[in-house]
């Protein structure tokens, strides 16, 4: 038989309410108590009711999360902050990864509506009016992170464009002249939403337009871009860097060119961006962006349950810090 709360507050001699403060981590219980009433909800085994919670709270306590994939590190790592975020705050996570599909992404918003979770956290691949009234229609709270729909959504992130620009100015004061860049999801361009991709390639073009770089990086768009690099040829007397759109590409390329027996950075420059947690093994180190994806998963977290909870957003967007990592490969 279910052991409920009043069983607790009789077991105790106290009322249903300070059990329940005790439970929720609320003030207005004395400590003496509250170790009381969770020995005891340790001794009983009691296991929460969510269904009847849900009920009385008319929130089902879950919360969903859409993204791309797990590939990223920098995912794996949103995703561990927003699982434990969202948990500190008794919240459970439905994960939701739609493969960079629109249509999927789609199916997967419908999925967490269908489970009625109280809020999507949504790094979104789909934009537009259209996009945006399908949102609207589910009357669920969203909260978008990297990926920018609109000022009618509520966002967490980083200046993508200008962190690209601080790198590449780094790289230029380093005497490289000629860039190559690759970022494969540039093949999206105006057919899926790649804001951070998009806002990255400015920060490139900015950056050498502004240093007076004339000549035009080659920009490489598709996924096989170590075979593309096999027609470049590197050499000291002319300084060339690769820059790519997230560390899991630099990290590709600079096994390649170990392979190929090109020096890093004699030959060529190297620089990522995410700064993603393995970068501590790499030798040598990897100049990089560093911005906080754990605190941009926090944010989002309570920022949304605060939606949840109290009816609105406190901020409409937050734009979080970002930090050059200038290690060995520059």
């Amino acid at each position: 038989m279910r052991v409920t709360v009043k069983d607790i507050a009789k077991y105790c001699g106290v009322s249903s309410g300070t059990v329940d403060r005790a439970l929720n981590n609320r003030p207005g219980i004395k400590l003496k108590t509250k170790q009381k009433v969770l020995e005891a909800v340790k001794k009983l085994n009691y296991r929460p009711d969510f269904t009847a919670r849900s009920l009385v709270k008319g929130r089902t306590m879950t919360l969903g999360i859409v993204l791309f994939d797990l590939y990223n590190r920098s995912f794996a790592q949103l995703l561990n902050a927003v699982e434990l975020k969202a948990r500190e705050h008794g919240y459970f996570l439905y994960i939701a990864l739609t493969d960079k599909d629109p249509e999927n992404e789609k199916q997967c918003i419908e999925y967490l509506a269908n489970h009625k979770v109280d809020g999507i956290i949504l790094f979104s691949v789909n934009q537009g009016i259209e996009f945006e009234q399908y949102l609207q229609d589910f009357s669920i709270p969203i909260i978008t992170i990297f990926n920018f729909i609109s000022e009618n959504w509520e966002y967490v992130g980083i200046q993508e464009r200008a962190a690209m620009r601080d790198g590449v100015n780094h790289i230029i004061e380093k005497g490289y002249k000629n860039f190559i860049y690759i970022c494969p999801p540039l093949k999206h361009m105006g057919k899926a939403n790649i804001y951070t991709q998009e806002e990255r390639l400015k920060g490139l073009l900015e950056a050498l337009h502004t240093k007076g770089i004339n000549d035009e990086p080659l920009i490489i768009k598709h996924n096989d871009y170590l075979k593309e690099l096999q027609k470049v040829k590197f050499a000291k007397d002319n300084k060339t860097a690769i820059v790519c759109s997230c560390d899991l590409y630099a990290l590709e390329v600079m096994n390649y060119l170990k392979q190929k027996g090109v020096k890093i950075p004699e030959e060529v420059g190297l620089m990522g961006f995410d700064n993603i947690d393995v970068l501590k093994y790499l030798t040598p180190k990897l100049t990089t962006i560093e911005y906080p994806v754990e605190e941009i998963g926090f944010i989002a977290v309570e920022s949304l349950i605060k939606k949840i909870e109290n009816g609105y957003f406190t901020d409409t967007s937050l734009s979080l810090e970002y930090k050059l990592i200038v290690g060995e490969s520059i």
